[in-house]
């Protein structure tokens, strides 16, 4: 699992570049049979897209109450690790967003791809899809069980098409997006290790050991 989440990573810089070095014409093709494909399943690409913010701040939540209720501080400590890599996943994409400054494929290409809604920010790489992958790795790293792994990427992977079918994003926005998730939680992990091993909770507090 870690060295597919380091696969991951690297993969990123070669996707969140790509377009800077190389003509983007693959991609607005890929992009333009997605975005066109099953016209009728948009709604369900809304709703998937749409999952993508509170599902992400209900698993840490979710986890973080039950560890408080039955006085389990494996799952505080797992709910902050997940809380953590959202955290850093949200500072990379921002700052990326703002350093590429891409713009969305429906503002570049009006006359091939249809956007469901207008966007405020750039496009890549994909927040909803970084947002999910960093969700899905870091309960993949924590519980590294079939049943936890294989819902949560598929999940992730869904948001991800979602975001492709409604216009709102280029492929290799998405695999930037899908790369940043999982780097960022491979990285949260490593620095959840560090705290852990140095830092204790006590009743409400968390100090060192």
């Amino acid at each position: 699992m870690r060295k597919f989440t380091i696969f991951i990573l690297l993969l990123s810089n070669f996707f969140v570049f790509s377009h800077l070095v190389s003509a983007q014409n693959a991609d607005v093709d890929l992009l333009r049979q997605v975005n066109h494909a099953v016209p009728r399943l948009k709604p369900v690409s809304v709703f998937l897209s749409e999952t993508a913010i509170p599902l992400n701040l209900a698993v840490p939540v979710a986890i973080g109450s039950y560890g408080l209720i039955n006085s389990n501080k494996d799952f505080i400590k797992d709910a902050c690790y997940i809380a953590l890599a959202s955290a850093i996943n949200l500072g990379m994409t921002v700052i990326l967003k703002e350093s590429i400054r891409r713009e969305r494929p429906g503002e570049t290409y009006p006359e091939y791809i249809t956007m469901y809604k207008k966007a405020i920010d750039f496009a890549m790489p994909s927040g909803h899809t970084s947002t999910c992958f960093a969700t899905a790795t870091a309960l993949s790293l924590k519980y590294p069980e079939w049943y936890i792994i294989v819902p949560a990427y598929a999940w992730a992977t869904s948001v991800g098409l979602s975001r492709m079918h409604l216009g709102m994003h280029y492929p290799t926005d998405v695999l930037a997006g899908a790369a940043l998730g999982a780097g960022s939680a491979y990285l949260s992990y490593k620095l959840n290790e560090w705290i852990w091993n140095n830092y204790d909770i006590r009743g409400w507090r968390i100090i060192r050991k």
